[in-house]
């Protein structure tokens, strides 16, 4: 590891150490550090190989795609979201990030939806998702304002699954709203359809918070945050710390580590894999 990456991490272990408040801002390079990777070809071709061979490459190539079946697009969704808010449970990268901040005032303000942080042992109750949760279900329409548990509608997909083509078998098995018989999705942000309600006890719990620490010692701490939806994650990690003169900001990002200059005094840019600092965090801590 390289000489100012060792003094950078030390200083970071120091801050967060010193810290009484912690706001975690978490991206999508948070759980890609803990192997869920959208961008990830060699992955996406292990475990979606009937959609490689369709030549698509990777998950991102289908957020939002509606150009194939109803049985083969549910087919992918059933598989790709018991991969993700499913199969993977605790994670060392999120562990690690546990142990610096349990025994903290904190809070997580996450674009993520694979419910990782729940899964990893964060309060439930200092966790907000404003783009919403795989776990949840949703009519398209929607029809009203009511949400449903993914894992029966998941079931029956996975029960009706070719495990050569991938596709459902029956198409009786694909999600329909109980209330009209519409088109269900998981209740993520994807367009006017989203059902914001899960979210609102969240929202004004996590404002709350913040406004409890303006003015306040806090360390701002923000993982894998990009340019996808800049607005949900990075950029009010940012604001905060910009608008509190007792906030300090660490910006951990392989690819986008840098910070305004209006901030960079109070800011450290962790231009390295989210992981491998984090580990070296906690051995310092």
């Amino acid at each position: 590891m390289a000489t100012n990456f060792v003094e950078i991490l030390k200083t970071a272990a120091q801050k967060i150490k010193e810290a009484p408040a912690v706001l975690i801002g978490a991206g999508a390079g948070m759980s890609a550090a803990a192997g869920i990777d959208y961008t990830d070809e060699a992955r996406f071709r292990q475990l979606f190989p009937v959609m490689h061979r369709r030549g698509f490459h990777n998950n991102y190539e289908l957020m939002g795609f509606q150009g194939l079946s109803e049985a083969i697009m549910w087919g992918y969704h059933a598989m790709h979201v018991q991969h993700v808010a499913y199969d993977n449970q605790t994670a060392e990268v999120y562990q690690d990030l546990l142990a610096l901040v349990r025994s903290k005032d904190y809070f997580v303000l996450t674009s993520n939806v694979d419910t990782m942080f729940a899964k990893n042992g964060f309060d439930p109750e200092r966790i907000f998702t404003p783009q919403g949760n795989y776990k949840l279900m949703q009519c398209l329409r929607p029809c009203s304002q009511e949400t449903y548990d993914t894992r029966p509608f998941l079931d029956k997909l996975l029960a009706n699954l070719d495990p050569v083509t991938h596709e459902i078998t029956d198409l009786t098995a694909i999600p329909r709203c109980p209330k009209c018989g519409g088109a269900m999705f998981m209740n993520v942000r994807g367009g006017h359809w989203f059902i914001e309600k899960p979210y609102q006890t969240q929202r004004q719990q996590f404002q709350q918070w913040v406004q409890a620490h303006l003015g306040s010692p806090l360390v701002l701490m923000d993982m894998g945050t990009g340019f996808n939806t800049p607005s949900v994650v990075r950029w009010p990690m940012e604001q905060i710390t910009h608008h509190n003169p007792e906030a300090f900001l660490l910006r951990f990002n392989l690819d986008h580590p840098a910070v305004p200059a209006q901030i960079a005094s109070r800011s450290l840019e962790i231009g390295m894999p989210i992981d491998a600092a984090l580990r070296e965090v906690v051995r310092n801590h």
